[in-house]
């Protein structure tokens, strides 16, 4: 898998969809994780839409693929989605995060989207689940029966259990979205317009965090430069 191998879907999908889908975002950081987790790398190419969340993928498509398009954030989707769901008087269901932080998403949503029924769980806070720990995130998944599934549990965890549990969800549109539920509940501010127009959204993040943020920024982005850097001029693949 390279970086030419992803289907990166450049527009938000046009509403409704009539196949059940799994929406993933990447970037420059998730290209690189997946190089080193098979799992991970199975997942974000069995996505049934692929979207640009970062300026680097942006770059990158432009200069190996000559093509010209927007960073699609998580945020964006998550924003799509809702308003579709309140235009449409439909169901979501958000799966991840703490009690504390679904509780502020659903007191905001509902002032936001009154039209919208939303439901929510919070897993249990490890690093692996277990079987039982999946058959109750699926149950209660399924037991609300949502429309829209947002999947918040963070890369490249969230994206494998959709993969290992999507059959299991009865659900058209499962999409993952990690930070989006602390941005959204307000328990961790995104960055101004600003800095999102002009393509530097990491930036603040990263001053604000830079021990959790620095294999993303130092580590991952300069391999993911050198990766495009080095397919364009020499055919070569820099990550291996």
């Amino acid at each position: 898998m390279r970086i030419l191998d992803y289907n990166i879907v450049t527009k938000l999908p046009k509403l409704p969809l009539h196949n059940k889908v799994v929406i993933n975002t990447i970037n420059p950081h998730s290209y690189c994780v997946a190089e080193k987790d098979p799992s991970f790398k199975s997942a974000l190419l069995a996505s049934d839409f692929l979207l640009p969340d970062g300026i680097g993928i942006v770059w990158a498509g432009k200069m190996l693929k000559n093509k010209k398009f927007n960073k699609i954030a998580g945020y964006d989707i998550f924003v799509h989605l809702l308003a579709y769901l309140e235009k449409t008087k439909g169901t979501c269901f958000f799966l991840g995060a703490s009690n504390e932080t679904l509780s502020l998403i659903d007191a905001k949503a509902k002032i936001e989207y009154p039209n919208i029924r939303i439901g929510s769980y919070s897993p249990p806070f490890k690093s692996e689940f277990t079987v039982d720990d999946s058959l109750e995130m699926c149950n209660q998944v399924n037991e609300f029966g949502p429309d829209v599934l947002f999947v918040g549990m963070t890369a490249p965890k969230q994206e494998k259990w959709v993969a290992d549990n999507k059959n299991d969800l009865d659900v058209q549109i499962t999409c993952c979205i990690g930070a989006v539920f602390d941005f959204y509940a307000g328990t961790v501010k995104r960055p101004s317009q600003f800095w999102i127009n002009i393509g530097l959204e990491w930036l603040p993040r990263f001053l604000k965090d830079p021990k959790r943020l620095a294999s993303r920024n130092l580590v991952s982005t300069p391999k993911f430069i050198v990766e495009v850097l080095s397919l364009k001029y020499f055919g070569k693949h820099f990550i291996n």
